[in-house]
């Protein structure tokens, strides 16, 4: 058959050659190993958590070579695809601290935008230019087209393919079978391809494979080292019926075009990359250098390891922000996953972010990470932990804002009152960790506030109610404006001295039958009327924000109560 005809008969329309579209696309001019990586996820859902980890991998090297990193948009498959999911992941990920340099972006009128200029960065935007190595690979013997008459096409839209899938046995012989029938539409003639034409018939386009899978190809993965896998014979689709080409041959063509020198995915690829490999030397195109990510697992109730799914709590990264997560918190647990180094390198930097951290490949896992919800509370206490009051206060509000309105209002109302509550032991070498998420902020500032205190804890079994107002009248008797902490705990000492408690908690041990408690029981009274909690933030730091009249009031209130 005429290569150049058959060309000619499918793509009359393409005029352009792929050395005019190269012209297009120069080489990006770039320091000395610099990486330009790329995250190109299709628009159909919500960011997986499994999807930070190769967009984190991306943005590390490409922006700790001095590279690019950049977003395309993966939507060919418009059944698949979800009205506003590619605007909703470029927020997310930017939340996450994923900031490209170039690709899909928003703009101010929140649709979706280009930025750089190795655009389009949405693959629907780019059928022309794969036209125009389909024709070329035509042209060169490399894909053929198999045609659909109008009598197959309603006979395969009234057949449930997927029950038919499912019933099928794919034995050896089914596989020969399918072999024979490739080998069969390999063999269209230009008059047969004349008639279809001219007939109306769809058709697909495929790659003409010329691998042997009784042989090896030789590979080497970053991060899975040197690999065997079998040469690709299947002759793959690269363009579908309605002319849009496939993830596989658009992935290829823009990778080159836009300089990817990195390509980061999950290991579930790994099949396919010989025939990514065929491919790229098909199109006469370096291939990039591979990174397939191992998945991420998570112990089920026997504890079993088990794909993190999308149904999984904590698969959908904007759960997160929904559950009160600090952005930074998810970051840094992120780079424990990445990075067998990372918590060591952290110990001795505490002080740097986690954006400082020289990111290893080599020090990526190769088998699977396992998600711990446990873990990242540990690492969120952590962080928020190491954040001044400003920080948290900022943050906090962003999420309050929309979760927590009303209370978010309060704290609006004096924001000098609302930062010296979280600056309440913060700071130092053991700062307090009184926050997993930002759910636990209310519960542990309402006492503060007159409009959301109430009374949480009542007085324990052991002390006598009577006792426990006689010191409280006691402690009200005399009490005044306190310079600072010690000043305040004496004046505590001398009312429990004088109302038959010891001072001293070890004198009380030596001897507790001469006292009826000690000076940490008489605190305790304290603090349940004036936090309304057993359970507190430092007990004069409360009454110094609240004000000493407000102490006053409620212990008042306590003991009327």
């Amino acid at each position: 058959m005429d290569s150049t005809q058959l060309a000619e008969l499918l793509f009359p329309n393409v005029t352009k050659t792929p050395e005019d579209v190269e012209a297009l696309y120069p080489k990006r001019n770039l320091p000395e190993g610099a990486k330009v990586t790329r995250f190109a996820p299709s628009p159909t859902g919500f960011v997986h958590f499994g999807g930070l980890f190769p967009a984190t991998v991306g943005e590390r090297l490409a922006h700790q070579s001095g590279g690019v990193f950049y977003l395309r948009i993966e939507d060919t498959d418009a059944k698949r695809e979800v009205e506003g999911a590619a605007e909703g992941l470029i927020r997310t990920l930017a939340r996450y601290g994923i900031h490209f340099d170039e690709g899909a972006s928003l703009a101010e009128d929140g649709t979706i935008a280009s930025k750089g200029d190795y655009g389009p960065y949405r693959q629907s935007e780019r059928v022309d230019i794969y036209h125009v190595y389909a024709k070329q690979l035509v042209k060169e013997g490399k894909a053929y087209p198999c045609f659909t008459t109008a009598e197959e096409l309603e006979k395969m839209q009234s057949v449930d393919k997927k029950s038919e899938i499912k019933a099928k046995e794919w034995t050896e012989e089914a596989m020969a079978e399918q072999m024979a029938e490739m080998r069969r539409l390999r063999e269209i003639t230009l008059d047969e391809v004349k008639e279809h034409l001219a007939a109306g018939d769809p058709f697909v386009l495929r790659m003409l494979a010329d691998g042997d899978p009784e042989k090896k190809i030789r590979f080497t993965d970053l991060i899975k080292g040197n690999l065997e896998l079998p040469e690709n014979d299947k002759d793959e689709v690269l363009l579908k019926s309605d002319g849009v080409p496939t993830y596989h041959f658009a992935h290829a063509i823009d990778d080159h075009l836009m300089g990817t020198t990195h390509v980061i995915r999950g290991e579930e690829w790994l099949p396919s990359l010989p025939r990514h490999i065929m491919l790229f030397r098909y199109l006469g195109f370096k291939l990039p250098k591979y990174m397939h990510i191992a998945q991420i697992m998570r112990l089920d109730e026997n504890g079993n390891k088990k794909k993190l799914s999308k149904r999984d709590m904590g698969a959908n990264m904007d759960d997160y922000f929904k559950l009160g997560y600090c952005a930074d918190c998810v970051c840094e647990y992120v780079m424990t996953l990445l990075n067998s180094n990372y918590e060591e390198w952290h110990t001795a930097n505490a002080a740097k972010p986690y954006t400082e951290f020289p990111f290893n490949i080599k020090k990526m896992s190769t088998s699977g990470c396992l998600f711990d919800f446990n873990k990242l509370n540990d690492v969120s206490k952590n962080v928020i932990s190491r954040m001044t009051a400003e920080e948290v206060y900022a943050k906090y509000m962003e999420w309050a804002s929309i979760f927590e309105p009303e209370f978010a209002g309060l704290l609006s109302a004096d924001p000098a009152k609302a930062k010296a509550i979280f600056s309440i032991g913060r700071g130092g070498k053991k700062p307090r960790k009184d926050f997993t998420t930002w759910q636990d902020v209310k519960p542990y500032m309402d006492l503060f506030y007159n409009e959301t205190f109430h009374q949480v804890d009542a007085i324990p079994e052991q002390y006598a109610k009577e006792d426990v107002k006689a010191f409280l009248s006691a402690y009200l008797a005399n009490c005044e404006e306190f310079a600072d902490n010690n000043a305040w705990f004496e004046y505590v000492k001398t009312v429990a001295e004088k109302s038959g408690y010891c001072p001293d908690v070890k004198l009380y041990k030596q001897s507790p039958e001469g006292y009826k408690g000690h000076v940490g029981d008489v605190s305790t009274f304290v603090r349940l009327a004036v936090a309304g909690k057993l359970n507190s933030p430092d007990l004069f730091e409360i009454i110094r924000i609240i004000g000493g009249e407000e102490a006053k009031c409620r212990i008042q209130n306590f003991i009327d109560n």
